[in-house]
């Protein structure tokens, strides 16, 4: 009998396994698990095996993230950080402070300021003009939907108040029509495309540094949700294809290929060739990214009614469909065809029809293939529309941060959807009873990347540590089970690694330690709970400090 080189005892073990959800011992041989049980596994420890007693710590298969910008967030770490305050003298004190340590720096770059910080959103180029007038400032939203620039930046750009709004943006203009220092969706590319370019040693830099904080939060494996070259922002591809060379990529990832929307069906054959050039070891690209809509805090989330404006009316304004539906239509079945897995970044409800459409239309053309498309964010789903995953094998990629309580969906959402809309935001319970299949992402760095802070909201619609103890539409809620499967489980099938995700034998020991079992704790703590170990390839790449 070969002995194990690593065996954990005394458990709590939570398989993910609906044959033996619980277990008290889990042995390693090599890279995948030999064994899961009880008291017999511990007839597979031999001299050189290393015990783990679990003492009460709970282990559980290695958290997916199915949604997520690593190499941009990474990268973001080491620029001005805006993230963590909704204070805008916050925010002035870190730029100036930021840019006062950078001198050497042509721009000034960073982002993740919250839309909550202003009124309606939106910043002013006055403010930023105040800390740095010399320089051009350029620093995305925490959703990267939008950017907050300096008059010099717009200078630089050519912006003026005869610039007319690109198709899948707008500039934000004073009672003049000079741009006012916001640039919402496609228009933010007029003053990035002048942003010095990041270079290869930088996005791996970002790669890797991410990679280093997912591993401390208990993540194995991800899917980037962005490869290519979008909005003056470099294609990360290459440093995910470097590290797997190399064997510094100890995550399993999986890329989404973008796809450019000002461009139609001879983009494909592209997009064929770069799959096979970028699958090494463990990095693969073989889903292909569109983005159909915007996000609802800026109007952009394409909506199948008009949105409320500020006096509670239906406007004109129902969002943007950044690709014409019949087109996405044809675009779908000819990527299904050729076994690409399509990822729908799709908010509001048309967006969410729209992508659900050109699934069926590639179905109807193709048969049930095994792409597994997925549609990510679905932040406002018609109720007809919930049946239609399952029947479709589409999968509900939750994320599910967002779907609580705080000023950016009580003051910039809620209003202008009205309640009807607003009271089908992030559906999860209700697509789960209509049976689809849910897997679980952060869209790091827009939010937090921490699985046990999405966990937390899944199961109570409530944001760890909030003075605001209302729940978000209790009824949508999770039982921490099923949200634990979409972190693991269900990520793990729309990433295309059908050996992770649950703990049994054969199963690659892809694993997560926790202090403490969050299946017996009280549900308001499991954000409390920490990562102690994580394990890839049964391989330790994160221990506590």
């Amino acid at each position: 009998m070969t002995k194990a080189d690593l065996v954990f005892t005394n458990g709590p073990i939570h398989t993910g396994d609906p044959a033996r959800t619980r277990a008290s011992s889990l042995a390693v041989v090599g890279e995948r698990i030999a064994a899961v049980g009880h008291d017999e596994v511990r007839e597979l420890t031999g001299p050189a095996t290393e015990v783990v007693d679990l003492a009460g710590k709970l282990l559980l298969p290695g958290f997916q993230d199915s949604h997520i910008h690593a190499v941009f967030g990474g990268m973001e770490l080491a620029e001005c950080d805006l993230s963590g305050t909704v204070g805008v003298d916050d925010y002035l004190r870190r730029v100036r402070e930021f840019a006062d340590a950078h001198p050497e720096r042509t721009w000034i770059t960073g982002g993740g300021w919250s839309l909550e910080s202003f009124e309606g959103g939106l910043p002013t180029r006055q403010l930023l003009d105040t800390v740095v007038p010399d320089r051009p400032v350029y620093l995305p939203n925490r959703d990267h939907h939008g950017a907050w620039v300096n008059s010099r930046a717009l200078e630089l750009a050519g912006l003026t108040r005869d610039t007319p709004d690109p198709a899948d943006g707008r500039i934000e203009r004073e009672g003049d029509g000079t741009p006012s220092g916001v640039l919402q969706e496609g228009a933010t590319a007029l003053v990035a495309r002048l942003v010095p370019a990041s270079t290869a040693t930088d996005r791996l830099a970002g790669l890797l540094r991410a990679q280093q904080l997912l591993h401390s939060l208990g993540i194995t494996g991800w899917q980037d949700a962005l490869l290519g070259v979008f909005n003056g922002q470099a294609d990360p591809s290459d440093a995910y294809l470097a590290a797997a060379r190399e064997g510094t990529l100890t995550a399993r990832v999986t890329g989404a290929l973008w796809w450019d929307r000002n461009r139609g069906a001879e983009q494909i054959a592209e997009l064929v060739s770069r799959r096979a050039e970028l699958s090494h070891g463990r990095f693969r690209a073989g889903s292909v990214k569109i983005m159909q809509d915007g996000i609802a805090e800026n109007f952009t989330a394409a909506m199948t009614s008009p949105y409320l404006d500020g006096c509670g009316c239906a406007g004109t304004n129902s969002g943007l469909s950044f690709v014409d539906p019949q087109a996405l239509c044809s675009y779908v079945t000819q990527l299904d065809a050729l076994d690409f897995q399509v990822h729908f970044h799709a908010l509001g409800d048309r967006a969410v029809r729209e992508a659900l459409d050109a699934v069926e239309a590639a179905r109807a053309a193709n048969g049930r293939r095994a792409a597994r498309h997925h549609l990510a964010h679905l932040q406002v789903v018609h109720p007809d529309d919930l049946p239609r995953f399952a029947r479709l094998g589409a999968v509900a990629n939750i994320q599910p941060l967002w779907a609580a309580h705080e000023p950016q969906m009580d003051e910039l959402t809620i209003p202008f959807l009205g309640p009807e809309r607003a009271a089908r935001q992030y559906p999860f319970g209700s697509l789960l009873r209509a049976g689809a299949t849910l897997a679980a992402g952060s869209d790091w760095p827009v939010s937090s990347p921490d699985p046990l802070a999405g966990l937390h909201v899944a199961v109570n619609r409530i944001q760890p540590g909030a003075a605001d103890s209302r729940v978000f539409l209790p009824d949508q809620r999770l039982d921490l089970a099923t949200a634990v499967a979409a972190y693991t489980a269900g990520s793990a099938h729309v990433n295309g690694l059908d050996d992770t995700g649950e703990l049994r034998a054969g199963h690659l020991a892809d694993l997560v330690l926790l202090d403490r079992d969050i299946f017996t704790a009280p549900p308001e703590e499991i954000a409390e709970a920490r990562v102690l170990q994580t394990f890839v390839g049964g391989a330790r790449v994160y221990a506590a400090g």
